[in-house]
């Protein structure tokens, strides 16, 4: 007799975001995976959420109460669930076919990875691909310098999850980063080269309309789980708040450099205490290289 399929445990969090959960719940709903417990957790939407919600009574569960943001609203989801795996899809994300089923058989044939994650794109507001999410296989070190795993392809083991913690409710726009890093010190993740997911761009999204504040918060992230910033996120930061740069006038390039060092020296000093000298070798060639630009638009 064969084994019973384990019971995956999906939560979607949400608040106000009716225009697009329609195709996040479909897209769940219409999986080929026969076990999937699927939770919304509402924030107490005040557009049309609850009544799309509504529509789909029977066939998945859903509260609608004010909670303390997004990773509470997941936690209480997983709290609640009854599946060994667990995953979350955020109200404006969605999965393709049959990655739940690819997602379950990965975890299967590789019982000794805490979880598993795959491709994804990045659609527009029209659901559009716009490009691929920069995904990469699975090095704890590598994770310590980019969030190269597409948030809606994970898939964790409960038991992982358990054992390392839940989401960090402290955290607005790093949780999952957090987490990633937390069950990657205890047990490796699963890389698997195929598109599991989409994950929508828009300008409610916290990523790009809060960049400042979301970029800030991953530096203290990253600073405490490995006492140190690579330059990768510092450079990300610093682009962050000087926002899109300007070419429309021949001391704009100049400008944006300076403006780029100087961020930087500041955040190096901050989190890592100094600033490496090839950081220092990097910032000369980049002025150098903008004094050249200015003087050839002087010709």
């Amino acid at each position: 007799m064969r084994a019973p399929l384990p019971l995956v445990t999906i939560v979607t969090p949400s608040l106000n975001q009716g225009r697009f959960i329609r195709d996040t719940i479909e897209s769940v709903l219409s999986q080929s995976y026969p076990s999937i417990e699927y939770s919304v957790m509402d924030g107490g939407s005040t557009d049309e959420t609850r009544s799309i919600l509504a529509e789909y009574a029977g066939r998945l569960k859903w509260i609608s109460e004010p909670d303390r943001g997004q990773a509470n609203a997941i936690n209480k989801g997983w709290h609640q669930a009854h599946g060994t795996i667990l995953a979350y899809l955020n109200s404006d994300d969605t999965y393709l076919p049959h990655a739940v089923e690819r997602a379950v058989a990965s975890l299967l044939e590789h019982p000794e990875a805490a979880g598993v994650y795959g491709e994804g794109n990045h659609t527009d507001e029209a659901g559009r691909v716009l490009e691929r999410y920069p995904t990469e296989p699975f090095s704890l070190e590598r994770l310590a310098q980019t969030c190269f795993i597409c948030q809606p392809t994970v898939f964790l083991r409960r038991e992982t999850v358990e054992r390392v913690g839940y989401l960090d409710e402290s955290l607005r726009y790093s949780m999952d980063y957090d987490l990633w890093i937390r069950i990657a010190r205890v047990a490796p993740l699963l890389y698997v080269p195929e598109h599991w997911a989409t994950t929508r761009l828009h300008a409610d999204t916290k990523t790009l309309g809060q960049r400042v504040a979301a970029h800030a918060e991953i530096l203290k992230t990253v600073y405490r789980h490995f006492g140190q910033v690579p330059p990768s996120w510092v450079y990300a930061y610093a682009h962050a708040v000087l926002g899109p740069r300007s070419r429309v006038k021949a001391w704009d390039d100049i400008r944006f450099v300076l403006g780029l060092i100087r961020i930087s020296f500041v955040t190096f000093l901050r989190y890592n205490w100094r600033v490496p000298p090839s950081e220092w070798r990097r910032w000369a060639s980049w002025f150098r290289n903008g004094l050249h630009r200015l003087q050839e638009g002087r010709r």
